[in-house]
């Protein structure tokens, strides 16, 4: 209680939070100020705050604020108000841009400095992923997505359209679930080949509907609109299919190794970028670079394409951390994949005095910082965040992103970063 107390200070103590937050609900309202009144900027930004602390579900969501009375004081619900209800949450949830929760993680990070519990001085960096929410990528899978995808929006219109199609869900899934339990590649090939042919079928089919559906608009509005949108659907499907059409006859038929960054993990989610980690381990979302200080205070965070190597990365995080702070740190901490001469003499030509890589990777104590003991303890203070990324994937949910779009995907990034750091500058106060 006495935690939810501080977090409502901090966030009270900032209205404009609060007016960003009703921009963005109130920006495809064509009249803001007509029609039912919804739920309000400063429910909303709360309710988020509490939804991935407590990792709820909407559902979930919508009982705790039935059932708490500290946490629906700490939304600011009355004993007369009404209970929100899990689709008008989801909605305003929803609508809050990435762009806006960073403005507000500016302003935590700013609280704090002025607080005096985070002062920017020292700063550690390591760099981690939160995965998209798709189940590991199969190119028998990915040609199955399509043609069912594909299939149920051309049925969608089955009533404006003249002609009828062949339905191919049926023998497609077959010959996916074949292609796992083919015994041998010569099998296994000859199935990928048939299972193809049935994918560019229905994607020719698909394309042909739409031509047809825009050469021939509905007359009535209603339906006018409900084709429209499948229209768009089917537009934004053609080509992801056609592209895994592409890069399994390149994979399965050619033998061809396929570069990550020309591969499609999903249909549903193609922005996911696929991350491979020391070698050995596989991730499909996004590489974060992570920026905390000695509070814990996540002070940066950036949500990166594709998968770029760490040693790329350093400068431009100590130069963030310039922008936020006005001022470079003193000490900085690495994990040892940032290590590279050059980044050590662009870094201390920034005005840092003792930078530390955790490897040393040829490079000398006495070149990166004063001493051994400041090597030492700046190691000790490095692996603070290893701790400090698990605590926000275990708690705030950044293991995993579970929302669609790339947009919402950084938005749900953002939100997870700023409960973290209104729970500890929460803490901080209380001490």
């Amino acid at each position: 209680m006495h935690e939810l107390l501080a977090m409502k200070a901090v966030l009270d103590a900032h209205p404009e939070t609060a007016r960003w937050v009703h921009e963005d609900l109130t920006r495809h309202l064509r009249k803001p100020g007509a029609g039912r009144e919804g739920l309000s900027a400063y429910l909303i930004l709360r309710a988020l705050v509490l939804k991935q602390m407590l990792q709820l579900s909407y559902d979930k969501l919508a009982f705790t604020l039935q059932d708490s009375t500290a946490y629906r004081a700490f939304c600011g619900l009355g004993i007369a108000d009404g209970d929100p209800k899990s689709s008008a949450l989801q909605r305003g949830i929803k609508l809050l841009r990435a762009e806006t929760l960073e403005r507000v993680q500016w302003v935590l990070v700013e609280h704090a400095r002025e607080a005096g519990i985070e002062n920017g001085r020292t700063v550690r960096f390591d760099c981690t992923v939160t995965e998209s929410n798709i189940l590991e990528p199969q190119d028998s899978g990915l040609l199955w997505d399509g043609v069912r995808v594909l299939t149920r929006l051309m049925h969608r219109v089955d009533e404006h359209c003249e002609t009828s199609f062949r339905d191919r869900t049926r023998v497609s899934k077959k010959r996916a679930l074949a292609i796992l339990n083919a015994k041998s590649s010569k099998d296994r090939n000859k199935l990928y080949r048939e299972l193809m042919d049935h994918t560019r079928a229905v994607v020719t089919c698909a394309e042909a509907r739409v031509a047809w559906l825009k050469a021939n608009p509905v007359a009535d509005i209603i339906e006018h609109y409900k084709v429209a949108s499948v229209i768009l659907e089917l537009e934004h499907f053609i080509p992801l299919v056609s592209r895994v059409i592409v890069q399994t006859g390149r994979r399965i038929l050619l033998g061809e190794t396929v570069p990550a960054t020309d591969k499609l993990v999903s249909i549903f989610e193609p922005h996911t970028d696929i991350i491979v980690k020391d070698r050995r381990e596989t991730h499909y979302g996004h590489k974060l670079a992570i920026a905390t200080g000695t509070s814990g205070l996540v002070l940066d965070c950036q949500i990166l394409s594709g998968n770029p190597a760490d040693s790329t990365l350093a400068i431009e995080l100590v130069e963030r951390q310039r922008d936020i702070f006005d001022a470079v740190p003193r000490q900085v901490a690495f994990d040892g994949g940032f290590a590279a001469k050059a980044n050590l003499e662009a870094i201390k030509a920034l005005g840092v005095s003792d930078v530390m890589f955790n490897k040393k990777r040829g490079l000398e104590v006495p070149d990166m910082v004063k001493s051994s003991w400041v090597y030492k303890q700046l190691t000790k203070f490095r692996a603070g965040i290893e701790a400090g990324i698990s605590w926000l994937k275990r708690v705030f949910g950044l293991r995993r992103c579970n929302w669609s779009s790339f947009d919402s995907f950084k938005a749900y990034t953002w939100a997870s970063v700023v409960s973290t750091n209104l729970l500890i500058i929460a803490r901080a106060t209380l001490q």
